[in-house]
Order: C-alpha cells, then structure tokens, then sequence
C-alpha cells in the first residue's frame, strides 16, 4: 500500500521592502479628520503587525511609490495592477522556489498547482516557472484562483487527491500573492485599517507520497451561509474590491464549536500539539483561541507570522506551516486552518513524520 500523501518541504519568500511604517503615514495623509487619524494610530499599535512588505519601494516621504504607482492623488486601474503582478510575480516565485531547491529537482515535478487571488495572467507564472525550472512540458497543471487566504489549503487538497491517486506523483505547490497592488483610494478609517493588514510573500512546497515532512491526514470545509457578506473579494474598475467585516471574528468564534470535533476528526483538542491558524489579523487569532478552546500560545507561530510579515493573503498559512515544519516532532499532531470569502473555512488534519 502506498505511503499517505506527506509535505516534504516548504520554502517562504517576500519582496526586500517594507512597507509598514510607510504605509501608516501614507494612509494618515489620505485622513482628513483628526479624531480619525488618532482612532487609526492607535488601533495601527494594536495590530501586532511591526512588517509588511511589498514589491513597490515606497517614497521616502510616504507619499506614494517610487515608480510612481500610488501616489495620492492618483490610484492605478485594473489594467495596470494586473500589468504590474505580471512583471513581478514570476521574481517572487523564482526566490521561493530557488529556496526550495527546484534548479536541481525541477525535472521530477510531475504537477503544478498555483494558487493565487491578486493577479491573474495567461500564460501566467505557471508556464514561466517551467521554463525557468526545466519542470516536464507535459506537466499537469492546475490554477485555484479567487478563493481568497484560505486557497492555500484548497491547493494542498488538490496535491493531496492527486498523490493518493498517483503515488509516483511529486507535486509542486506555489501560493503567490501581492496584495500590496491593491491599496485603494479611501479617506475613511476602515478600509484604510483593512489594508493594514495586507502584504506581499509567496510559497513553495512539494507534497508527494514520501514519508517525509507532515504526513496529511485529511480537510474538513465548513461555510457560514448567513455571514456571506462578511468577507467578499470582487473584480472592479479601480482593481480589486475587499469587504473585511468587522463581525468576523465573532462569526468565527461562534461557528467553531460546532465543527471542532468533525476539523480534529475525533481527536480531542488537548492532543493537538501543532496549531498552524491563518493570521488574517490578531482578532483571528483570538477569535480561534476563544472557539477551540485553546491555552495561551498555542498559536504563537502563527501571531510570530502575523508580527513579521502581516497577510499575505494564501501564502500565509504556508509561512505558518514552514515554521511548524521545522519544530514538529514525529508523531505531534497538528491542525491547518484558514478563512475565506463565503464566510467559509478550510482546514487539514496532519502529523510529524
């Protein structure tokens, strides 16, 4: 019988600029009230985020980018934010996967899965990686796009069937995102604070049945259907339009007693040693301390992330999971877990080879 389907390797990647300090000033710029810009430091200190990076230099003055795509008083189109992922998307995968160590194994990638919500281009990052890594022409490709922070778990459930079904598979899985093409004009505080918590990083991981790395368990899915609206991710005229509700973590709280037992399958939560939890922001990460019933610092690694490197949107439970990766010990236990538009969530049972 062949090996269950393992995480071998995961590598992480960022752009080399921090955006965060600057980002804070550029937002105060666009505030017109006072009491509003006061409301918005202080809740920017609350935020347990001291980095962001973005592939854009911001100005020395914080009043836009160096290359001149945001300035105040002007914002890109769609067009042009999906230009711009294009010419810096394949770099960023290139850093990730070069981590990996993909010159030398390109050649045995039998699959390619790309998950990424903030760009989209054909032929896209998927083809260029493999002419940069001598990956198989014939190798199988798969896109999941627009599925928001909770897409990395989807693409390891993709990896997941296709190395059951196949157990000479070895598949490459990559989550990019460049959420920093997507600041918004706003003169009010909340999509302001929205963007706070956003930034760019990339991933790159091979799964495949050798029993190396994090063994997988299994995934369990769960929608919230009367908190649809709560997060929504859409296409518009001016680039890609976020609603973060201010409601979702306490939507989140709420809803996860009733799935814990079918999220561990069976397994009580005191025998979950490794909990790699998407840091969409510290409320998250409270709001899943608060409903699985977690002791303090169960999710340190995660907060750690969130405190580094902000949301990378997909590819940051990947970060997560590197830093579980690591510090597993064979036998641990561990549970995946990620949020999304719908209100929905993902999550994937796993344990330490």
């Amino acid at each position: 019988m062949a090996d269950a389907p393992h995480i071998n390797a995961i590598a992480t990647a960022v752009p080399r600029h921090d955006m965060h300090a600057a980002f804070r000033t550029f937002a105060a710029l666009q505030i017109g009230d006072a009491r509003q810009r006061e409301a918005f430091a202080r809740l920017a200190d609350k935020s347990h985020i001291d980095h962001r990076h973005s592939v854009l230099q911001p100005r020395a003055d914080a009043r836009g980018t160096e290359c001149g795509f945001y300035q105040l008083e002007r914002f890109p189109s769609t067009g042009q934010r999906m230009a711009r992922y294009e010419a810096e998307a394949p770099a960023l995968a290139e850093q990730a996967c070069l981590s990996l160590g993909l010159e030398r194994d390109g050649p045995s990638i039998t699959h390619l899965i790309m998950a990424s919500c903030t760009g989209f281009a054909a032929p896209g990052v998927d083809h260029w990686l493999i002419h940069r890594f001598g990956l198989p022409h014939g190798v199988e490709r798969s896109v999941v796009g627009f599925m928001g922070c909770q897409a990395a778990i989807n693409a390891l459930k993709l990896a997941w069937h296709i190395a059951r079904s196949d157990p000479h598979a070895r598949i490459l899985v990559i989550n990019i995102e460049l959420c920093s093409l997507h600041l918004q004009a706003a003169s009010d505080m909340a999509p302001l604070l929205c963007s706070l918590l956003f930034a760019d990083g990339c991933t790159a991981a091979i799964v495949s049945a050798e029993p190396r790395g994090l063994r997988i368990e299994g995934f369990h899915s769960a929608i919230v259907p009367e908190a649809a609206g709560q997060i929504t991710w859409r296409i518009g005229d001016q680039g890609f339009d976020m609603v973060l509700s201010g409601m979702v973590p306490l939507t989140i709280a709420r809803a996860l007693p009733a799935h814990a037992d079918a999220v561990l399958g069976g397994v009580p939560v005191p025998e979950i040693t490794h909990w790699a939890v998407h840091p969409g922001g510290r409320s998250i990460l409270d709001a899943v301390t608060h409903g699985m019933g977690l002791l303090p610092g169960a999710l340190d690694i995660s907060r750690a992330v969130l405190r580094g490197f902000g949301n990378m949107s997909s590819a940051t439970v990947m970060f997560v999971l590197q830093r579980v990766l690591v510090a597993a010990r064979t036998g641990e236990r561990g549970c995946a877990m990620a949020f999304g538009p719908g209100l929905s969530a993902e999550t994937m049972r796993f344990t330490a080879a």
